[in-house]
């Protein structure tokens, strides 16, 4: 098992290592394990950002069963399960790897993405307060009249708006996780916690 440096100064084994796809993720996940009382990498447990799904090979081959051999689990978009399950295939974690056996190895769906997922647990005018109190109601207020956006769902602007800038989703990652009420987490983000 890979070992790390403790914050007491020893040694702690590294049990779980969880492959999210960007920073917003692994900032929302520790933003919501904080919530409940949780210090993951006290736990032992990694989250780390691989940098796209298609990096999935990679890091799962590093971690998994030709590298160090920790258990692994993960949050993943929808859209890119196909890429998931190449990687994960690819790694030496089985074949034919269906959405069924991709819960049972660990890996938690977002129906769209991370961002929809807590739009919709939230509601537009939570999240638009959460903007507004960031002191970015103006940049909203602008992208949302944009003539490219003239006819979106306020969702969809939310999305587009939390996409925008660098550093925009990790920022609200952490800032709409912490607006959710409790027993309104997002199904794929209480499950994967609750795993772990």
């Amino acid at each position: 098992m890979r070992t790390r440096r403790a914050p007491n100064g020893g040694v702690s084994r590294l049990r779980t290592v969880v492959l999210v796809e960007g920073d917003s993720d692994r900032v929302a996940l520790h933003t919501l394990a904080g919530r409940l009382g949780r210090d993951l990498a006290a736990e032992g447990i990694d989250v780390v950002a691989m940098g796209g799904i298609t990096n999935t090979r990679a890091f799962a081959s590093h971690y998994g069963p030709r590298g160090l051999d920790v258990a692994l689990a993960g949050l993943y978009d929808a859209p890119e399960e196909a890429k998931l399950q190449h990687g994960l295939a690819a790694a030496g974690l089985g074949a034919a790897l269906d959405a069924d056996r991709l819960t049972g190895l660990g890996f938690y769906k977002c129906s769209v993405d991370l961002e929809e997922e807590l739009i919709r647990a939230l509601g537009v005018e939570v999240v638009e307060a959460v903007i507004e109190a960031a002191g970015e109601a103006r940049s909203l207020r602008l992208l949302t009249g944009m003539p490219a956006q003239r006819g979106w769902r306020r969702e969809a602007v939310l999305r587009r708006f939390l996409g925008s800038r660098s550093g925009r989703k990790a920022r609200y990652a952490e800032l709409l996780v912490d607006a959710l009420e409790p027993g309104c987490v997002p199904e794929p983000l209480s499950a994967l916690l609750a795993r772990i």
